[in-house]
C-alpha cells in the first residue's frame, strides 16, 4: 500500500497536500505540532477511505527528525513519497530580529528536511518507485529583504532538491520543488506580517487546495520544479532577466515600506 509522509500537515498547504494525495490513492502518516489539528485532518482522510497516522511533535526540535523517522519506521516499510513541508518565515529586519527565533526557523526550514530525507532515502530507495517533494517558494527566486533569512532557506531547498535530483537520476527516486507564491494560509500572520501587508499578500494568493493539487500533478509527473500559477510562473521567470539589484528594490517595495 502507497504510504506518504507529510510533515507540517496540520493547516494550510500541508493539509491539502495530505488530503490530495488521499485523493489519489495514499495512505499518509501526518506530523505537526498540534495534535487537535493533525486528527481533524486525519478524520479527512477516513473520509476520502485511506488510512492516516498523526505524530504530534514540535518539528523545530534539535531531535525531532530522528523522532519521527523512528516513528515512520515503525508504521510502514513501504514509504513512497516524502513531503518536506513544515517551514515558516519571519518578517523584519534582520538585526532587529532576535537570533534565537531565526535560529530556529532556518532549523525548521532547512535542518530538518535534510536530515529526515537523509535517514529515510534508504526506504524509499527500496520501493519501485518513490518521491520527495520539498516544499520552498517563488521567495527562493531573489533575495526578499525584510524575510531575508525566510527567502534565503528557501533558496537552500531549491538547490538541494535540484542537487539530490540530480544524484538520483539514475535511480527509481524522483526529486521535486515545489514554489507556490503568496497562498491563503497563515503564513504572514506567523511571519508577524502588519494586517495591510497581508491584505496586499492575499489580493494575488492561491488556495492551499489549488497549490497541492498543482503541486501533487507535478510530483507524480517527475517535474523539477513546480511553481503553482501563471502570475509566479512570469515572476519567477523574470528572475533570471532582470538585474538582482532591481528585483530587490522591487521586494523591498513591497515588503520594507511597511515597516515604517
Amino acid at each position: 500500500m502507497k504510504t506518504a509522509l507529510i510533515t507540517g500537515a496540520s493547516r494550510g498547504i500541508g493539509r491539502a497536500l495530505a488530503l490530495e494525495l488521499a485523493r489519489r490513492g495514499f495512505n499518509v502518516l501526518l506530523t505537526a505540532r498540534s495534535a487537535e489539528q493533525l486528527e481533524r485532518v486525519a478524520a479527512e482522510v477516513r473520509q476520502l477511505g485511506r488510512e492516516a497516522r498523526v505524530l504530534p511533535l514540535d518539528l523545530a526540535g534539535p531531535s525531532a527528525a530522528g523522532l519521527l523517522a523512528t516513528w515512520v519506521l515503525g508504521q510502514t516499510s513501504e514509504l513512497t513519497v516524502l513531503v518536506n513541508n513544515a517551514g515558516y518565515g519571519l518578517w523584519g529586519r534582520f538585526e532587529e530580529l532576535g537570533i534565537e527565533q531565526q535560529l530556529n526557523m532556518l532549523q525548521l526550514n532547512m535542518q530538518l528536511p535534510v536530515t529526515l530525507t537523509h535517514i529515510l532515502l534508504p526506504m524509499l530507495q527500496r520501493q519501485p518507485g518513490a518521491y520527495i517533494l520539498n516544499v520552498a517558494s517563488t521567495a527562493a527566486y531573489q533575495a526578499v529583504p525584510t524575510l531575508t533569512l525566510y527567502a534565503a532557506s528557501k533558496a537552500f531547498m531549491l538547490s538541494f532538491s535540484r542537487g539530490l535530483r540530480y544524484e538520483l537520476r539514475d535511480t527509481l527516486t524522483s526529486v521535486s520543488c515545489l514554489s507556490p507564491g503568496a497562498t491563503t494560509t497563515e503564513f504572514a500572520l506567523r511571519a508577524g506580517m502588519n494586517a495591510e501587508l497581508q491584505a496586499t499578500s492575499n489580493k494575488v494568493a492561491m488556495t492551499p487546495e489549488q497549490v497541492a493539487q498543482a503541486g501533487i500533478a507535478g510530483l507524480l509527473a517527475g517535474e523539477a520544479e513546480i511553481i503553482p500559477g501563471a502570475l509566479n510562473k512570469v515572476s519567477t521567470a523574470l528572475t533570471s532577466l532582470v538585474p538582482k539589484g532591481l528585483t530587490e528594490r522591487i521586494a523591498a517595495g513591497i515588503y520594507q515600506r511597511h515597516l515604517q
